[in-house]
């Protein structure tokens, strides 16, 4: 027989683990933001050392900021990005802080529809990689390297480490109700 006594410690773990998993799956996912910290979603910036630096996974996500009067961001295919046409788009932004979730494995492309703007650089492949992996070696050209650490990984780090805590205390402090019959 189960008594309630048994039941509250149980419940409690099963909370706990529930919001260690809910802490780590938001720690995991990344936001990036086009181009920063040097520049943003415009002509000066030089995207292909940009995404060099960057390791993207599901569950990331990029934000392009523009000015929309001078810019937009156009999602296109392989063959879009490879001539700068922007013509039978996948999707088009406007608005300036445009956010794009990467949502599974892949390669994403966008590039500015403005015209000329992407023949002089203002374009981006974004190579989704499962998590633990790194883009293989022409993902950003044959200089690609590693990426380093990035912050978000620090900040969830902690953000891990206390929800651990945090379950740890209320493991401890779980009451113990007896029943009344």
């Amino acid at each position: 027989m189960v008594t309630t006594r048994a039941l509250v410690p149980v419940a409690a773990m099963a909370a706990a683990a529930l919001v260690v998993a809910a802490v780590m799956e938001a720690a995991a996912a990344a936001t990036y933001t086009v181009g920063a910290p040097d520049g943003l979603w415009d002509m000066q910036t030089d995207y292909a050392q940009w995404v060099k630096t960057k390791t993207f996974h599901p569950g990331d996500k990029i934000t392009f900021t523009y000015s929309p009067e001078l810019h937009d961001v156009v999602e296109v295919t392989e063959a879009g990005y490879g001539a700068c046409s922007s013509a039978n788009n996948i999707s088009a932004f406007r608005t300036g802080n445009d956010v794009v979730a990467l949502a599974a494995v892949g390669t994403r492309y966008f590039l500015c529809g403005l015209t000329g703007h992407c023949d002089s650089g203002m374009k981006i492949r974004v190579d989704v990689v499962a998590a633990g992996s790194s883009p293989g070696p022409d993902a950003a050209g044959p200089a690609s390297s590693a990426a380093p650490p990035s912050a978000s990984w620090a900040a969830g780090s902690a953000g891990i480490a206390a929800a651990a805590a945090a379950a740890a205390l209320l493991l401890q402090r779980a009451v113990v109700v007896r029943p009344f019959w």
